[in-house]
């Protein structure tokens, strides 16, 4: 039993209007980011699966889906979690966040950062979660410098900045200043508020940085590799779908082979690859990531 105090994430609950979801899945967003990161893309699936049914067959259906947006510890609104800050500690808020809807849920789906929370929350929950979807994450131990990530320099720079910043252009300059595109300094800036007499970035550069250090010193392949534990009455069998974007650098050339080697004899993983697409799906591809998750649901 949770104590009444104990630390709980921030979230929103998205489904079609009118629509009452039977089941719910946890949407889980990378390094920096917030659960509005992915609103309107879960909107998207959200009204698609009130037709019901598989893409083009309206009224076929199993029960419609509604999505859980967490703002992961140390993010959007779940500002000052208790320590340790770790993908762990992060799974675990998973875990208290749905003793306290009561919700049935039964799906997750984590890009980046998200991804491997979304794996240790699946160790966590070997039944009852009928599908997850790891999108364009290294389940490797890998160190910062060799990810392919632009995370730790992404930390670096948000620490190097003055505050107060005098305004969100001036963010937005530093950002590129630093040689990172406008998309990034327009993304990080949904971090910055005003405050006083400026602007302050609304984050814990500290506690990110605990969370970046565990991100690339955990291993979660085993969570893939294992198979899943028989399904129980009522409950589909496990589904997992990784998909990566074919421009992306944040998966290891040995680990998307190793992802194509399982997929080819592990029944309940399958690999999809959305070629014109970088390390931010919903954004490079979103219509391919729609079409790959829509048809899993």
């Amino acid at each position: 039993m949770n104590a009444p105090d104990a630390f709980v994430p921030h979230h929103a609950l998205v489904s079609a209007p009118s629509a009452a979801p039977a089941r719910w899945m946890l949407v889980l967003h990378g390094i920096f980011g917030s659960g509005a990161n992915w609103r309107t893309f879960v909107r998207r699936l959200a009204e698609a699966q009130a037709t019901g049914g598989a893409p083009g067959a309206p009224g076929t259906a199993a029960p419609p889906w509604g999505f859980i947006l967490v703002d992961l510890r140390a993010h959007g609104l779940s500002q000052s979690p208790p320590a340790p800050h770790t993908i762990a500690a992060a799974a675990d808020d998973l875990l208290r966040l749905g003793d306290r809807l009561g919700l049935d849920i039964r799906g997750v789906m984590g890009h980046s950062f998200g991804g491997k929370v979304a794996l240790a929350y699946l160790e966590r929950r070997p039944t009852g979660i009928e599908r997850g979807f790891i999108l364009d994450v290294d389940p490797s131990a890998r160190p910062a410098g060799e990810s392919g990530s632009e995370s730790p320099g992404v930390l670096d720079l948000l620490r190097a900045i003055p505050q107060p910043i005098a305004s969100r252009e001036a963010f937005l300059e530093a950002v590129q200043a630093a040689g990172f595109s406008r998309g990034i300094g327009e993304w990080l800036a949904m971090n910055v508020r005003r405050e006083g007499d400026g602007f302050r970035i609304r984050l814990d550069l500290d506690v990110l940085n605990d969370l970046l250090t565990d991100y690339f010193a955990r291993d979660l392949w085993r969570v893939l590799e294992e198979p899943p534990a028989p399904a129980g009455a009522g409950v589909e069998a496990r589904r997992l779908h990784v998909v990566l974007g074919g421009r992306s650098a944040s998966v290891s050339p040995e680990s998307r082979a190793r992802f194509e080697a399982l997929a080819a004899r592990a029944p309940w993983l399958s690999v999809h690859v959305l070629p014109r697409a970088g390390h931010w799906l919903h954004v490079d591809d979103p219509d391919g990531l729609f079409d790959v998750i829509r048809a899993a649901l």
